[in-house]
């Protein structure tokens, strides 16, 4: 008998039908013997009707009060499937997030969780019910109704079983598990058995929009397993764990990518302490997140100071930047929204060198010119023209072998 905590996201849940198909998978592993908590997402597109709504009554919703509108999605949805459930003879109950007092700080949108009372879902557990929690929703100390941001299901049903020592925590989707990069753009891309919370994470933070970064971080920080499958299809999905200490692993474990970066470079920047800040302070006040950075050498005096943020902050950024250029004496500034970056992941690199020749050589064979480069323990990406994307990302895949293991035996 194991305690299992399943997820459901909105694809998963998004028609009477489909929560029907879930409250069966639910029931037979219950009929099997399992103790099981169900986390659930609002249904497909409930959460954008519900923001849209608000939208319509206010130019500017209140964020309590938009928090309170749009957790009622998930509401919905554990109300329908405990539904489901009992019409099953599964004994089911459902909690929102603030009646298992899943208690976050008070940031509304995006609030983070800072603790979780089990006792409720414990003594239903004991007594051989299914709970059916709402996920991306809790309560701050006051009891107002907080949310946790796109994704956020997905940091609920972890938390939960972290909180719970559960045995498993999975996270059903619309995908199969994780694979080596997106199918869509490599049909040769192969879903991965296992990888490590590391590698995930770094997966994740690149582009990769399998699992919210939240979730991983959380897992990773109280060791959950987490397992991701397929709502629609069987199988054993991917299961994301501690490091992997198989010393045949692969060197590569995936390609991440990520559409929606812009560039902006400063020239002739004087070369002084503090430079940096001076740039970068704007940026950050105006709570934009800057991703990688590049500063030149310094010649005559002065230095080039390039950046990247998210594509839908470059006007914002692009205005900010004029200002300080000039206050600064700098003498020119641009910027391009038309790029991308591409990142190979990896805890095998670790042990391995070669690993950044092979990716630049495999570029420079497309005619792929490097941008920007950006290294970790684990990772090393590159910023490339938009345009090459696809072609780097099939180059690399197959460059690093991903396709049959990664194991490659020339480095």
């Amino acid at each position: 008998m194991a305690l299992i905590v399943q997820k459901y996201g909105g694809t998963s849940v998004g028609s009477i039908e489909k929560i029907g198909k879930v409250a069966d998978k639910v029931a037979a592993r219950a009929k099997a013997g399992d103790k099981l908590i169900v986390t659930v997402s609002a249904m497909s597109g409930e959460t954008n009707r519900l923001i849209a709504l608000a939208h319509e009554m206010s130019a500017r919703p209140n964020p309590r009060e938009l928090d309170v509108l749009i957790s009622t999605g998930e509401q919905m949805t554990i109300a329908l499937l405990t539904m489901a459930l009992l019409d099953r003879d599964i004994d089911a109950r459902s909690y929102t997030g603030g009646q298992i007092r899943m208690v976050t700080d008070d940031a509304h949108g995006k609030a983070r969780i800072k603790k979780i009372q089990s006792r409720k879902m414990k003594a239903d557990l004991k007594a051989g019910r299914v709970v059916v929690v709402a996920g991306f929703q809790g309560v701050d100390d006051n009891g107002n109704i907080t949310t946790l941001g796109r994704g956020g299901s997905d940091t609920t049903a972890v938390a939960i079983a972290a909180a719970l020592k559960a045995d498993e925590c999975q996270i059903y989707t619309d995908v199969d598990g994780v694979y080596t990069t997106d199918p869509r753009i490599e049909p040769k891309a192969r879903k991965l058995d296992t990888i490590t919370f590391e590698e995930m994470l770094e997966m994740a933070s690149l582009g990769s929009k399998v699992l919210q970064i939240r979730s991983v971080e959380f897992a990773g920080k109280y060791n959950v397993p987490l397992r991701v499958l397929s709502s629609f299809e069987e199988g054993e999905g991917t299961l994301i764990t501690l490091e992997n200490n198989d010393v045949e692993q692969a060197l590569i474990s995936g390609i991440a990518f990520n559409r929606d970066e812009a560039q902006l470079t400063i020239n002739g920047v004087p070369d002084q302490p503090g430079v940096a800040s001076k740039i970068l302070g704007p940026v950050t006040k105006a709570n934009i997140e800057i991703d990688m950075i590049v500063q030149n050498i310094s010649e005559d005096g002065c230095t080039d100071f390039t950046f990247t943020v998210h594509r839908n902050d470059y006007d914002t950024v692009y205005a900010l930047m004029e200002k300080v250029a000039k206050k600064l004496g700098a003498k020119k500034m641009k910027g391009d929204d038309a790029i991308a970056k591409i990142s190979v992941v990896g805890v095998g690199m670790r042990s391995h060198a070669g690993i950044a020749n092979l990716m630049f050589e495999t570029l420079a064979k497309e005619n792929i010119n490097i941008r920007m480069i950006s290294t970790s323990e684990i990772k090393i990406s590159v910023v490339v023209d938009q345009k090459y994307l696809e072609l780097g990302v099939r180059a690399l895949h197959d460059a690093f072998g991903l396709d049959s293991d990664g194991k490659l035996k020339n480095l």
